[in-house]
């Protein structure tokens, strides 16, 4: 992360020294940047000492974009509280940078703090809902893509709902964290129930939701989350019951009703994408750009080589007519079958590009084929067997030797 940031810092300082005639200020910088060597706390200091020193910066708004996710990385409470906020008074603020600002701010109990907690959790939902009008990013599938977004907008209702305990509105609070419930059940939301339940006297409540929070299957719950979790509950069970007999068949009972819930969501999840519970290449459907989804099973028997490839990418354009020349060669052997597969995030640019470069169709998108198949790079092209399995792999081309080197590994596949 602290490298990535320090690239991202020298290019910028070298973009402004083109344009800024000073370039005294650029000096500094990277000489500053050189010694802080890999020490986060160095690099830190060395940003800060630079903004003190140049004030009027006009790299300002990079910088203490750089520091409040460095500060993130770091751990650093009161930096991500004083960069963040900076960087969201000027911009809306990536979901990071909203949902740890907003969970500093939530570390001391003030009402102050938890007034601009509110404000930011606020904004968090609206941007995390917001993306649900998009089409999956990255190498996300449809289900990934709606499942982290509803979890995303979990995670913010519940920091709402905390803002609002925090100022003393125990009901609006408790009214929050089972809406986060409702939008994604996690030992977090579940915990805030709990919480505002044992605010507001209601200890019986309070005790199933923590039996949920330390059932519930949710891979972001710790050890000693859940060993919290079972403290408070057998506290709570005690003082109402005198001791913990009978514990055990709630903590069962809770283990029941969460498992369900859980399982209850992942079929909803599947019967909304047909890849959300896709475990090899072959189980995946993919959408096309236009006509009918493919269904890879009705490929089984067969040798099928995928090019995973986008519109911005200048060596898929240099490949394609080698691509094209080794379908060519295969044209009359029904046994291999060519996938031409997508990967831009903007599904919306693939249709013109195809138009303008004269490029064939049919085309269809990875729709989280390439996480499944560890596509890192593009072009990549993955040859698989008849047997479902990869038989070979090509990051990127030799130009001179794309077109038989691809022959070659698919007649060996032919043969596997």
């Amino acid at each position: 992360m602290k490298f990535c940031l320090l690239l991202l810092l020298l290019a910028l300082t070298a973009a402004a020294q083109q344009k800024d005639p000073s370039a005294s200020e650029d000096a500094d910088l990277n000489a500053a940047l050189a010694e802080a060597g890999s020490s986060q706390v160095d690099f830190i200091r060395a940003l800060e000492n630079h903004l003190a020193k140049y004030p009027d910066s006009t790299k300002r708004p990079e910088i203490e974009r750089a520091l409040v996710k460095a500060s993130i990385e770091s751990k650093d409470e009161k930096r991500i509280v004083l960069y963040g906020e900076h960087v969201l008074d000027r911009e809306a603020g990536d979901p990071q940078i909203l949902d740890r600002v907003t969970r500093a701010l939530l570390s001391n109990e003030s009402k102050e703090s938890a007034e601009r907690a509110l404000k930011y959790a606020k904004r968090y939902e609206e941007q995390v809902a917001g993306l649900r009008k998009q089409p999956p990013v990255g190498h996300f599938s449809k289900a990934d893509w709606l499942m982290e977004l509803d979890r995303g907008v979990a995670r913010a209702l519940v920091l709402e709902a905390r803002a609002t305990g925090n100022l003393g509105k125990y009901e609006d609070a408790l009214a929050l964290a089972r809406k986060s419930y409702q939008e994604y059940p996690t030992a977090e939301g579940t915990r805030e129930i709990a919480k505002w339940l044992v605010k507001l006297g209601r200890d019986e409540e309070a005790i199933t939701r923590y039996a949920d929070a330390f059932t519930i299957s949710d891979s972001r719950n710790t050890d000693s989350a859940r060993t919290q979790d079972r403290i408070r509950m057998g506290d709570l069970y005690k003082k109402l019951k005198g001791s913990e007999k009978g514990l055990g068949d709630l903590i069962l009972e809770s283990y029941d009703r969460t498992t369900a819930l859980v399982g209850e969501r992942k079929l909803r999840m599947r019967e909304a994408d047909p890849n959300a519970q896709a475990a090899s290449v072959m189980d995946f459907t993919l959408p096309a750009l236009d006509g009918d989804a493919l269904k890879l099973s009705t490929l089984k028997g067969k040798t099928v080589i995928f090019d995973f490839w986008a519109t911005w990418c200048g060596p898929c354009r240099a490949q394609h007519p080698l691509y094209a020349e080794a379908k060519r060669n295969f044209a009359e052997n029904p046994d291999v079958v060519f996938i031409s597969v997508n990967t831009d995030e903007d599904r919306e640019l693939v249709s013109p590009f195809l138009k303008e470069n004269h490029w064939e169709i049919p085309v269809y998108f990875e729709d989280g084929l390439s996480r499944l198949m560890q596509v890192t790079s593009i072009p990549t092209t993955i040859i698989v067997n008849k047997h479902g399995e990869v038989a070979s792999r090509m990051n990127g081309f030799i130009a001179d030797r794309f077109v038989d080197m691809l022959a070659e590994r698919i007649h060996q596949a032919l043969k596997d």
